[in-house]
């Protein structure tokens, strides 16, 4: 069959497929995307160290600030940031509880610069330079992937109550590659040196910010570990590749003798250990063996473990510090949900513990340890309050090798009458692919099931090999498997669904971003007859152009990406990822796509998506390309997000069926360009216009 008449053939059988689906009206109203994917009424809830304030990010004038209020008059908050661009996105309070810090970069472009406010006077500070990286002959480095100049990025390293008016930041303005630390000191603004990087992929330093653990990258992808003594640097721990992912420092305790490690040498998943730097002695403190130990909570002076967690199909909480004991019980009682501890005084008597479930927003509330009492605050999102939300179900699917895939899938809630996680009859459904690909899904409210199952479809969220939290064997099985057996994993879980009864095999839609949009546009190229269509938001098309392209800054994680992707080092490895990318496959592409596109994405660069576009169009298969000039790796601007849901709503019924929103004024506020495709989409030409 040539490609036009494969192309004919799948339009026909999309029609038939929508006009059967629209036939049953979803019976819940629509939540409208505004309410599910705008921004939070308040998230990020902290306290400042001395308990007297409590912070959080709210909306100000449409824009995520930070927002500052009495603890005992939370009501009275007021916006201490006046952000107009993307908003804010994260913060933190220093030790001194006058001033918060913040970091921000410029359209997504990952060029951080630090901030900081000073909650009494009102005064912002940029307390680093976006000024451009320069060279030995005091000329600006230029990107030569993007043409532009090299500007440098901070991280942030460690924060001590020991040393309340400084910090510690990491900067690459010397060497792009590599970030240098400094101790900064936040009154004067001025830095000092406090370590120079010539190689490592970072360092730890204790609570008086002498730095201790130093990490450096090995060619063959593993990492060495590295402690300092009177001499220099010793070797402490050699971590083969395997281990890398599940492998790390997790901070000293307030003596800087004890040293909390997360580790998989010599078994699979990762525990936690507490190491004695004085005797020797390394001692088991927690461990699970279907999950890593990845959550940990420590107190806030003495820096000791208390509590850890794990997650495999639900987050599992182990106590390790009896004197938490009788708050972790009372806490627990306290209202439904996952408790997590999110911020704590620095006499630890005052909490802020939020609530998880996964048919409801995030609650959060005020504890006070003396008198055990816990006051209500207010939840993150109220307009979800009381509205017909969906359950996610978790579930393990054997791949076709024998792993055990933990996943995650929502239904409408009217199409499950009886309570029994299977639907009356097979819906449409959309495959939605985590990014990462060293990451996870979890259980708990997620905006994109929320949105397509009150849509009318079932989605899906599978951990396939690679994904992280499960234990060594797991992430390594996924090493140059992109478009593999990664792929394989995710094809055995739409299997499993549709052989449940809960997908309706032509009716089978895959969506994600980065590694996410990765998958799917190798589901439609390598798969192409088994999905009806594809959404993939800033997913690489060619693995070769894509590791050729990763910032200065990631030099330290090369060797890991040439191991765990492909070399595209050697010829036979360039061999590889070229056959593993999208691109070279593109004549297989038969069913309708959606690509979104940040333009200043330093990860996955525009010219991932320019290039799959431009082939598309070449051999006139049909492709739409929403592409935002002030974005990077995703949409952090809500009328971004907006706009591109709203398309991508309507693109997905067009193909499935289902109910959606209309497009309507979606677009407005947005930066959204649309160079291909417009047409395909109903209801977006006449919106651009």
């Amino acid at each position: 069959m040539t490609h036009l008449f494969r192309v004919l053939a799948c339009i026909v059988l999309t029609l038939t497929a929508s006009a059967a689906a629209i036939a049953k009206e979803p019976h819940v109203p629509l939540i409208p995307r505004e309410v599910l994917f705008g921004n939070p009424e308040r998230s990020s809830v902290r306290l400042s160290h001395d308990g007297q304030h409590i912070s959080f990010l709210a909306p100000r004038e449409g824009v995520l600030n930070i927002w500052v209020a009495p603890i005992d008059n939370v009501e009275s908050a007021r916006a201490v940031t006046g952000d107009r661009g993307r908003g804010n996105r994260s913060y933190f309070w220093s030790y001194d509880n006058r001033n918060l810090l913040y970091v921000q970069d410029t359209g997504g472009d990952e060029d951080f610069r630090l901030y900081s406010i000073d909650i009494e006077s009102g005064e912002t500070r940029a307390l680093t330079s976006g000024d451009p990286i320069k060279g030995p002959d005091g000329a600006p480095l230029i990107d030569p992937n993007t043409g532009k100049a090299l500007r440098p990025t901070v991280v942030i390293n460690s924060l001590s109550h020991t040393r309340p008016s400084e910090i510690v930041i990491g900067l690459n303005d010397r060497d792009p590659r590599y970030h240098d630390l400094h101790v900064l000191d936040l009154e004067t603004g001025e830095t000092e040196l406090l370590q120079q990087n010539d190689g490592y992929a970072g360092f730890v330093v204790d609570e008086s910010y002498d730095v201790r653990l130093a990490s450096k990258p090995r060619p063959d992808g593993g990492m060495e570990y590295f402690i300092r003594s009177d001499d220099g640097w010793e070797p402490f721990r050699s971590v083969p590749l395997a281990d890398t992912l599940s492998t790390a420092p997790r901070g000293f305790d307030a003596t800087g003798r004890v040293l909390y490690m997360t580790s998989s040498l010599e078994r699979d998943t990762a525990a936690l250990y507490a190491i004695d730097l004085v005797s020797g002695e390394s001692r088991l403190l927690a461990e699970d063996d279907r999950a890593d130990i990845t959550g940990i909570v420590v107190h806030p002076t003495k820096r000791n473990v208390q509590a850890v967690s794990s997650t495999y199909l639900r987050q599992s909480w182990k106590l390790l510090d009896g004197d938490i004991a009788d708050d972790i019980t009372f806490l627990r009682g306290v209202t439904e949900g996952d408790a997590n501890i999110a911020s704590r005084s620095l006499d630890d008597t005052k909490w802020i513990v939020s609530y998880l479930r996964d048919d409801a927003p995030i609650t959060y509330y005020l504890y006070d340890r003396p008198t055990k009492k816990a006051k209500y605050l207010f939840t993150n999102r109220p307009t979800l309050e009381g509205l017909p939300l969906a359950k996610m179900h978790p579930s393990v699917i054997s791949s076709r090798d024998g792993l055990g895939l933990v996943s995650y899938y929502s239904l409408p809630v009217w199409t499950d009458p009886d309570n029994d996680a299977l639907p009356d009859q097979p819906l449409s459904m959309v495959l939605l692919v985590h990014g990462g690909p060293w990451a996870r899904d979890s259980w708990g409210l997620n905006a994109m099931h929320q949105w397509l199952a009150n849509r009318g479809h079932a989605v899906l969220s599978v951990n396939f090999r690679g994904s992280t939290g499960f234990g060594k064997a797991f992430v390594n099985a996924g090493n140059r498997e992109w478009a593999g057996a990664m792929h394989d994993d995710l094809i055995d879980a739409v299997d499993w669904a549709v052989e449940r009864g809960i997908a309706d095999p032509d009716r089978v839609a895959i969506m994600g971003g980065s590694y996410g949009g990765y998958a799917t546009l190798a589901g439609l190229t390598f798969t192409p007859d088994k999905f009806a269509a594809g959404v993939s938001i800033v997913g690489p098309s060619n693995l070769v152009t894509l590791l050729r392209s990763i910032p200065p800054h990631w030099q330290s994680f090369r060797d890991q990406l040439r191991q765990r992707v492909g070399d595209i080092d050697t010829p036979e490895g360039r061999i590889l990822l070229r056959s593993r990318s999208p691109l070279t496959h593109v004549d297989e592409i038969v069913k309708p796509l959606l690509i979104g596109q940040g333009a200043n994405d330093p990860r996955v660069k525009q010219a991932e998506s320019d290039q799959i576009v431009e082939a598309m169009v070449e051999r006139e298969i049909p492709v739409t390309y929403a592409l935002y000039p002030d974005e990077g790796h995703g949409f952090a601007r809500p009328e971004n997000r907006l706009s591109f849901f709203a398309i991508a709503e309507a693109f997905l019924a067009q193909h499935l069926g289902g109910a959606y929103e209309e497009i309507g004024n979606d677009l407005e506020g947005s930066s959204v360009t649309v160079p291909v495709g417009a047409e395909d989409v109903p209801g977006l030409a006449n919106e651009l216009d």
